[in-house]
């Protein structure tokens, strides 16, 4: 057990994980979000712009110098090579990041860790326990599209380069269903209280 209980939540991409770790955080919830993480280490001056420019290049800046993400993003989805060299030279650095992260909040209850490829990765190293975000294959296409604006066949190859939606529910020890919305914050609570049980088993009462 960790320092504090430490929850892993994961599930494919634009399955919906922000909405659900905000509903954890609207019930005081701790939130860490390695995707937050990872974007601010591409910032100017970060150690994660250093070297994603030094191997990809000028070419993924925009005139400004600032990494031009959404191109990054096309570029190594298009490429697995590139895609493994990205993930190779940042997640050293955000599985530092969220270790300190996490001891900072040793009074809470627990707290909620997202890591997009928690399964694929040695991040599983880092929680207590794992909730999956599931939704179709479908849903995922129609959120992509329209958030990240791009076309059909880029959301799908992003979407196959990652394990599937029953790779990953073979793996998790809870679930939450994301093509439903009605009585999501009621599941969300339901799974919050669980949590609860589980930090302080012989009272289950909240600090």
């Amino acid at each position: 057990m960790k320092i504090v209980l430490t929850i892993g939540l994961t599930g494919g991409i634009a399955s919906g994980k922000s909405t659900i770790s905000n509903l954890f955080s609207s019930h005081g919830v701790p939130v860490i979000d390695t995707d937050i993480i990872s974007r601010h280490l591409l910032d100017i001056d970060q150690p994660g712009y250093r070297e994603v420019v030094h191997h990809f290049g000028d070419k993924i800046l925009q005139s400004d110098r600032q990494i031009n993400r959404r191109q990054l993003r096309v570029l190594v989805f298009s490429d697995k090579n590139q895609k493994k060299m990205l993930e190779r030279l940042l997640h050293p650095m955000i599985f530092e990041e969220t270790q300190h992260r996490i001891a900072q909040h040793s009074a809470a209850a627990y707290v909620i860790v997202v890591i997009p490829l928690l399964f694929e990765t040695r991040f599983q190293s880092l929680v207590d326990r794992t909730l999956v975000v599931n939704c179709s294959e479908s849903t995922q296409i129609e959120r992509l599209i329209s958030r990240d604006d791009i076309d059909i066949e880029l959301a799908r190859e992003m979407i196959a380069q990652q394990w599937s939606n029953e790779e990953r529910l073979s793996l998790a020890d809870d679930i939450i269903d994301n093509d439903r919305n009605h009585d999501l914050e009621t599941r969300i609570a339901s799974q919050h209280n669980k949590y609860l049980s589980l930090s302080y088993p012989t009272t289950g009462i909240e600090r």
